[in-house]
């Protein structure tokens, strides 16, 4: 996710995607690669199961910072929080603020882990919608990264 939006008005796609469309142009595709598994806000209290993102170009941040930009104009609330590159995997559902003794030691044992890396060649806008058996996922449009799109 690169900035999440809420809850959106149909009228209301065509101005993001033109946003996203401004920003993604000026972008190249670019490599990511993936490693270290962890707990968010920490293995011992995990609430979000990650792995780390490396962003050897910086273009991943130059992305969410273009967008959080171009949809602060549209009225859309900047993120107070500095951009931290992460891959979410999962929460925890538990009743406890204190993470399983299994999930500590798994999440130490993998947190050196390298996984892999992938090339970035695209960004999609995707909809949530829920539904009777829980939410479901739909590609809203895809934006080559580095040239124009119609």
């Amino acid at each position: 996710t690169l900035k999440f939006l809420g809850e959106v008005e149909n009228v209301e796609v065509h101005d993001i995607c033109k946003a996203m469309r401004k920003v993604s142009v000026d972008i190249a595709p670019f490599e990511l690669q993936f490693g270290g598994a962890g707990g968010l806000p920490g293995n011992d209290r995990a609430r979000v199961i990650y792995m780390g993102v490396t962003d050897p170009s910086n273009s991943l941040t130059r992305l969410v910072n273009g967008l959080e930009t171009a949809l602060a104009d549209l009225g859309y609330r900047p993120e107070s929080r500095d951009y931290v590159p992460h891959l979410a995997l999962g929460r925890v559902r538990s009743n406890s603020r204190r993470a399983g003794p299994e999930l500590v030691q798994a999440l130490e044992e993998t947190s050196a882990t390298i996984v892999g890396e992938m090339v970035v060649d695209e960004i999609q806008l995707i909809g949530s919608f829920l539904e009777k058996q829980g939410p479901s996922y739909h590609v809203m449009d895809s934006l080559p990264l580095g040239e124009p799109s119609s």
